[in-house]
C-alpha cells in the first residue's frame, strides 16, 4: 500500500494542471451567446455592452491557456488575439451550417429554431471553434471542447477534421468523424454514421486514416465508410446501413438490400 501511495502522490506532483471541464464549458457557451442572441439569457442593449462581453469573453480565453501555457509555440495574448480575429470567418460559416439545416429539414420552422434546439447545430457549432484552436496547435483545449459536445449530442467530431460550408447533421446521435476526415461542402449526414480508419495502429497516426467525402454527398443512418484511401465521389448517395471500404465514383446511389423474411405466427 505505501509503495501505491508513493506512486500515486508522484503522479500528481508531476500532473499537467489542465483547464477543468466546467471552465472550457463556460467559456464556449459564453461564446456561443455572443454569436448568437438565442443563446444569450440577457439581452444586450448596446454596441459597448457587446463590446465588453467580448473583452471578458477573451480574458476567459486568455485564462485557459494559462494551464497550457508551457506547451504552446507563441505567447498566449498574440494566440488569443488571432483566434479573436478569425472570429468572423467562424460565425460566418457557422450560420452557414444553420441554413442547411434549416433549408434541408422540412421540420425545421426557422434559423434561430436550428440554432438554440438542433444538438447537429450545436455539435457543428463547437467543433468550428475547437478547429480553429487545433489548427492554432493550442493542446488539450479542442478535445476537451468536441468531446462537451459528443457528451450532450452522442455525436463525436475530432476537432482535426476538415469539415466545407454549408455542412448538414440531421439527427446525429451516434455519428462519429475522425481525425483526418475531409468533408467537402454541402453534405448531409444522418445518425449513427461513422467516418472512420480501417486500421488504429499508433505508429499510423501522422497518416490519412479517415475518409474523404467531396461535395453535395448524402450519407444516410448507419451507413460505415473507412480508410484513408476511401473517397466518396461529389453527388452521390450513400444508402443506409452500408458498409464502404473502397471509393465511390462521383453520382452514384450505393444501397444495401437486406432480405426480410416474413413468417406468420402460429
Amino acid at each position: 500500500m505505501q509503495n501505491l501511495l508513493t506512486t500515486l502522490y508522484n503522479k500528481h506532483a508531476e500532473k499537467t494542471q489542465l483547464p477543468s471541464p466546467f471552465l472550457v464549458e463556460s467559456f464556449v457557451e459564453s461564446l456561443l451567446s455572443i454569436l448568437f442572441p438565442a443563446y444569450n439569457r440577457r439581452k444586450i442593449v448596446s454596441k459597448n455592452q457587446l463590446k465588453d462581453e467580448i473583452q471578458k469573453s477573451q480574458q476567459t480565453f486568455e485564462l485557459l491557456l494559462l494551464h497550457v501555457e508551457k506547451e504552446l509555440d507563441s505567447d498566449i495574448h498574440s494566440i488569443a488575439k488571432e483566434f479573436y480575429l478569425q472570429l468572423v470567418n467562424i460565425y460566418e460559416t457557422i450560420l452557414k451550417d444553420a441554413e442547411a439545416i434549416e433549408k434541408g429539414d422540412p421540420a425545421a420552422r426557422g434559423v434561430e429554431e436550428v440554432i438554440r434546439s438542433y444538438p447537429g447545430f450545436y455539435a457543428i457549432s463547437i467543433f468550428r471553434i475547437a478547429h480553429q484552436l487545433y489548427v492554432q496547435n493550442i493542446p488539450y483545449i479542442p478535445r476537451i471542447l468536441t468531446e462537451l459536445a459528443h457528451s450532450k449530442t452522442g455525436i463525436d467530431i475530432h476537432p482535426g477534421a476538415t469539415i466545407g460550408e454549408y455542412f448538414f447533421i440531421d439527427h446525429g446521435t451516434g455519428i462519429v468523424i475522425g481525425e483526418t476526415t475531409l468533408i467537402g461542402n454541402h453534405v448531409k449526414v444522418y445518425q449513427g454514421v461513422t467516418l472512420g480508419a480501417l486500421s488504429v495502429k499508433k505508429e499510423m497516426a501522422e497518416t490519412k486514416r479517415h475518409p474523404t467525402i467531396e461535395d453535395g454527398v448524402v450519407i444516410y443512418a448507419g451507413a460505415t465508410i473507412l480508410g484513408g484511401r476511401t473517397i466518396i465521389g461529389e453527388n452521390s448517395v450513400i444508402g443506409g446501413n452500408t458498409w464502404i471500404t473502397e471509393s465511390i465514383e462521383p453520382n452514384t446511389l450505393v444501397y444495401h438490400q437486406p432480405e426480410i423474411i416474413k413468417k406468420k405466427q402460429s
